[in-house]
């Protein structure tokens, strides 16, 4: 006993006791409160950040600089790249992949690299075999939603319409073999903490594949339309990208929304990130039992999710007259116009109320307001050229198919395999035996399309007038103005540029003119337009 005594440390020989009352009341505490559900409560007003930055790489060039040619390597272990794909075939997990990285000429080591996206990756394959549960089966993915995937489906014509924009139909397999053309987040500070890169923690590298687009010209284009309406959007540029010895390609990298994202936002405020798998419906008090539905993003610690929990539960509970007269104090309405009419006038099916729940929510701590951020436009002008200012958004497109971008006969192309959830529109006739999944639910058990708030919003009178006055705003500054044809021209020209091949360009810009010029025709005689 005297030895076993020996062999303490002295300071805990000499505070023996103050240990062992610890120790006792710890016991105690267990047996009380043991089974209890301890739920965060934050009530601290301070607004820092948790995070310090230690290092901050400036790198040669801005990244985002449209007019500087770019380039990104990234060198990894295949071993390790093995590993991670074994992970996401077994249980869905998206883990990171230590790497090197080389963004225009500097050197970053110990970067992590992961998967990105959800129903992105539906098409993955990895030697023939396809990933488990495919389109949408991924519920844990704190990436929202991407291209859905159409079994591999190619469409008529490379997935153009006849006379403009992208035709419903497959988006393209992605192949682990071919690491160089797959949806990737890159982090800066996963294995080195506090690093960033000229002030980021994050970028996406955007898919290779999309609706028809195989450049992401269409994405490109929306995000410098959404930046011209005023509305938050991402930097983006074109870059080459090489994954060890693979061929190098041309990719779309984009912003991601991280702190750095957060804090260039209007005003001093915490960005909420919607998941592929949120349902924005009140499921009581508790943050814990939202972790499905909003990630924070930035004043962890000092903020949380609470400001989510209370406009969720208050969309849900007002009465008509309530939401009509109380939105204005809870959420920035002209700017929630905008955004609305926005996804219609770029025909952006996978908005807030898409499958994917592709959205973020930014709280305004000083007034106490939200505003709805877009996000993940790579289904975006790619669909009816026809729809209307009231018009549900189909994934698509679907009216599918007439020529020049018109209303067809509803009919999908030949080969069109519906995903898990997908519910067809007006007129659709699906496949001879195809049985639609129960409860028509996408991603993570979620409804596939719908949002409360937009929905209420939408089906009030006066509130609709305001979103009726916004789109007549932005058509004119949009589309009557040129801004978007010229936004081709522009992305075009940055797309060769970085080193696309110039046929593919010229032709998915070509059927992209097409498709605005005849959304600029048909919009113009609509009444809300033409309403004075």
């Amino acid at each position: 006993m005297r030895r076993l005594k020996h062999r303490l440390p002295v300071r805990l020989r000499h505070h023996w006791k103050v240990v062992a009352a610890c120790g006792a009341f710890f016991a105690v505490l267990v047996g009380l409160v043991g089974t209890s559900r301890v739920a965060p409560i934050v009530t601290s007003d301070e607004r820092a950040e948790a995070d310090v930055v230690i290092q901050d790489i400036a790198g040669t060039v801005d990244l985002f600089d449209l007019s500087k040619p770019h380039e990104i390597t990234v060198s990894y272990s295949p071993e390790d790249y093995d590993r991670m794909l074994d992970q996401y075939w077994e249980d869905g997990e998206k883990d990171y992949v230590e790497a090197d990285l080389v963004i225009d000429g500097t050197h970053l080591d110990s970067v992590g690299i992961r998967l990105k996206g959800n129903s992105t990756l539906g098409s993955l394959t990895r030697d023939g075999e396809a990933a488990p549960r495919g389109f949408g089966g991924r519920g844990d993915d704190r990436d929202g939603g991407g291209p859905p995937d159409f079994g591999g489906a190619a469409p008529p014509g490379g997935g153009q319409r006849p006379g403009g924009g992208f035709r419903a139909g497959g988006m393209g397999s992605l192949k682990a073999e071919e690491p160089e053309t797959l949806p990737w987040l890159i982090s800066f500070d996963e294995y080195v903490e506090g690093r960033r890169y000229q002030g980021r923690t994050e970028i996406a590298v955007r898919p290779a594949t999309g609706m028809g687009s195989t450049t992401g010209i269409n994405e490109a284009v929306a995000l410098s339309l959404v930046a011209q309406s005023g509305e938050p959007s991402q930097r983006f540029t074109f870059s080459t990208f090489t994954v060890n010895d693979r061929p190098s390609v041309t990719r779309l990298v984009v912003e991601h929304p991280d702190q750095t994202y957060a804090d260039s936002l209007a005003g001093d405020g915490v960005l909420y990130k919607s998941r592929a798998s949120g349902q924005f419906t009140d499921q009581g008090d508790d943050p814990t039992d939202y972790q499905d539905d909003f990630d924070q993003v930035n004043k962890k610690g000092s903020q949380d999710l609470q400001p989510v929990i209370d406009l969720i539960q208050w969309v849900g509970s007002a009465t008509d007259e309530q939401f009509a007269k109380g939105l204005a104090d809870r959420v920035d309405v002209a700017s929630f116009a905008r955004y609305v009419a926005l996804q219609n006038l770029l025909l952006n099916f996978d908005d807030m109320s898409g499958p994917g729940k592709n959205y973020y929510l930014y709280y305004n701590l000083d007034t106490r307001k939200f505003t709805v951020v877009t996000w993940d436009l790579n289904l975006a002008m790619s669909g009816d050229a026809a729809q209307g200012p009231n018009d549900t958004g189909r994934m698509g497109g679907f009216r599918a198919a007439g020529p020049g971008g018109q209303p067809g006969d509803g009919q999908p192309p030949e080969g069109f395999q519906p995903p898990e959830g997908f519910q067809p529109p007006d007129g659709f006739q699906p496949p001879e035996g195809f049985q639609p999944p129960e409860g028509g639910q996408g991603p993570g058990g979620g409804p596939m399309q719908g949002h409360r708030l937009k929905e209420r919003f939408l089906a009030d009178a006066g509130l609709k007038k305001v979103y009726e006055s916004a789109y007549r705003d932005l058509y004119q500054k949009l589309y009557a103005s040129g801004a978007a044809a010229t936004a081709v021209d522009q992305t075009s020209a940055m797309l060769k540029a970085a080193g696309a091949n110039a046929s593919t360009v010229d032709s998915e810009a070509g059927s992209l003119r097409s498709l605005i010029e005849n959304r600029t025709k048909s919009l113009a005689t609509n009444e809300v337009i033409t309403r004075k």
